[in-house]
This record gives structure tokens, C-alpha cells and sequence, in this order.
């Protein structure tokens, strides 16, 4: 729809419930952000915003919270590796989300090329430089120049659909009781 001098009018604002409400339901893979490795304390943080930007640089990017405690440490390290989480990975990812404790704690990895953690276990791994981050909204936008990357396992991934996580061969995993009456 256009106004009279063809311009589109803005569109309503959208409040926090709705967008999240709406947004649920693309579904997202979680992945865990890590960086540090031996001799140094390992950093890790789970996001559900990786996505490929670019193959010619080969460049990565993930939205990071700027009030995240984690981030801060993993920008200063300059690197990262992005481990995607198989769908029999959420406790892995529930022990990555927890502030305040140690998210290694009982995890087994390795250092990747660049010496950041390579968790066990994951689907595939995407070590990088930070190439530049943004600031948008609420949230940084970390772009990483793609070093090193391997498929580690035929595992699907781990996804996050509708508040709950899963993958998709498994929908009743998904929270399926939250559907009921659509």
C-alpha cells in the first residue's frame, strides 16, 4: 500500500512478545561462538544467528547481545571458531548458556587451527578472524574471515523452533504441545 505522493507509509512498530512470537517460528541452528584454548581460559557463548555472508572473501558473521559478559573476551582474543551443535547436543548447549559457570566444565574439545575450542561432538566447525563488528540495535554483528573449516560428523544439527529445540527429522522434539490448535 502507498500514500497519495507514493511513498510507503512506515510500518507499525512491532512490540518485543510479538516479534519474538512471529520470529519463533523461523527456525534457527544453534551454534556455539568459542575462543581461548590451551594456556588460555576458554570463552564460549551460544548463538542462534549464524549465517555465511560472503565466498569470495570467505567471510561468516553471528549477532552477538551487547550485554553479553562473554563477547567482550572473545572479541579481544581476534578469533573464533563457530561449532555447529548436533541435534544431541542440547545439554551442551544448556551448559554453554549458563552465566556465571564454568561452560567447559565436564565438556571434552580440542584446539582447532587457530587454537580456539573445537567441541566433540558437533556437526561441523568454521574457525575465523574477526574481520569487523557492527553495532546494530541491540546487538553486535560479527563478521570472521573464514580460516579453517571441517565436517566433523553426518549427525543432524541442532535447532531451535518455537521455544524448544530439536532437529528436523525428529518435529516431536519440537515442542509439538504448543502447536496444538493451530
Amino acid at each position: 500500500m502507498h500514500s497519495a505522493d507514493g511513498t510507503k507509509p512506515p510500518s507499525p512498530a512491532a512490540d518485543g512478545r510479538r516479534f519474538r512470537e512471529v520470529l519463533g517460528n523461523f527456525p534457527t541452528s544453534v551454534v556455539a561462538i568459542t575462543a581461548g584454548g590451551p594456556g588460555e581460559r576458554p570463552e564460549g557463548m551460544i548463538v542462534g544467528s549464524f549465517t555465511s555472508v560472503s565466498l569470495d572473501p570467505p567471510l561468516v558473521a553471528f549477532l552477538a547481545d551487547r550485554s553479553s559478559s562473554t563477547f567482550p573476551r572473545i572479541r579481544a582474543a581476534g578469533r573464533y571458531c563457530v561449532n555447529a551443535l548436533a541435534a544431541d547436543q542440547e545439554a551442551v548447549c544448556r551448559a554453554m548458556a549458563t552465566k556465571g559457570a564454568d561452560r567447559f566444565a565436564g565438556l571434552d574439545w580440542r584446539p582447532s587451527p587457530l587454537g580456539n575450542p573445537v567441541l566433540d561432538g558437533v556437526v561441523a566447525w568454521v574457525d575465523c578472524v574477526i574481520e569487523d563488528v557492527l553495532v546494530l540495535g541491540d546487538h553486535h554483528l560479527v563478521v570472521g574471515r573464514v580460516h579453517d573449516l571441517r565436517v566433523e560428523s553426518a549427525k543432524t544439527p541442532l535447532l531451535f523452533f518455537r521455544g524448544g529445540y530439536g532437529d528436523y527429522f525428529s518435529p516431536t522434539a519440537m515442542v509439538l504441545d504448543r502447536l496444538v490448535g493451530w
